[in-house]
């Protein structure tokens, strides 16, 4: 305790009390040794080895992480980031273009080429995404995967390319792969978007032979999407009310129909 008070009143710059208290009153440890009867019952003391060493911080927390614990997304490599940078720069230029997705796009990895498809994507260069896809369906590794299909295109619908958007539609049902509920909705939304809404309908009447349960959002959107045309939206209506009975539909004013 003396030792303690002289610290106290010295004017000398301390560690941090914490640190301190952690040394100063760390306790050595005991060994016993083999209680048989030759064995000496006495205890043998070894001190830790950070307290032989001086005062030790390596034990010390102060409860911050040590490191990143979620990095987020994967990185994307530095041959991706090159590829993405020279198909936008030459993408008003087909004959540059094509030149460079030969000399550069084609000798990417399986992930990095993955990588610039999907950054493409999320940037709405679709008509380069487009491309890489193809790209994509030329390589030894690829193999015909719905997702890929997917988020193309949901990207295509939202840009309002649906033509593109069914013409990889119609590739990925030659593939044997059918859309998810999400797809179908995107791409109802992206014809009613379009102001298309028999084509919407084609794929309404697509939707209903999926083999996964239907669920409420496509209809939903058609409802109202097709607001302008009450025969197709009393047909869906119907759908509606029989496949999910506990649901309620929105019926507008008839205002709203033109009627009086």
């Amino acid at each position: 305790m003396s030792f303690l008070r002289a610290v106290c009143r010295s004017k000398t710059p301390l560690p941090a009390p914490s640190i301190l208290l952690h040394d100063l009153l760390r306790i050595p440890t005991t060994t016993f040794k083999d209680s048989s009867p030759s064995s000496s019952s006495t205890p043998q003391f070894t001190n830790s080895p950070s307290f032989t060493s001086g005062i030790s911080f390596c034990h010390f927390h102060d409860g911050r992480p040590r490191g990143p614990l979620w990095r987020g997304k994967k990185m994307i490599g530095k041959e991706a980031l090159f590829a993405i940078s020279g198909l936008k720069r030459y993408k008003d230029d087909e004959e540059k273009l094509e030149k460079f997705i030969k000399t550069h796009v084609s000798r990417l990895l399986k992930m990095d080429m993955i990588a610039v498809l999907v950054e493409l994507e999320r940037q709405d260069e679709v008509t380069l995404a487009l491309k890489i896809f193809r790209v994509i369906q030329k390589e030894d590794w690829y193999k015909p995967d719905k997702f890929l299909y997917k988020d193309l295109i949901m990207a295509l619908a939202k840009c309002k390319k649906m033509d593109d958007a069914m013409q990889l539609w119609e590739t990925m049902r030659k593939e044997d792969l059918f859309p998810d509920s999400q797809t179908y909705t995107e791409v109802i939304r992206g014809f009613l978007r379009c102001g298309s809404p028999a084509d919407a309908m084609n794929i309404y009447e697509d939707m209903k032979q999926s083999p996964d349960p239907p669920e409420e959002l496509p209809f939903r959107i058609l409802l109202k999407g097709l607001l302008p045309h009450p025969l197709l939206r009393n047909r869906v209506k119907q759908d509606f009310e029989e496949i999910f009975p506990d649901s309620s539909s929105y019926d507008p004013p008839e205002e709203i129909f033109g009627l009086r």
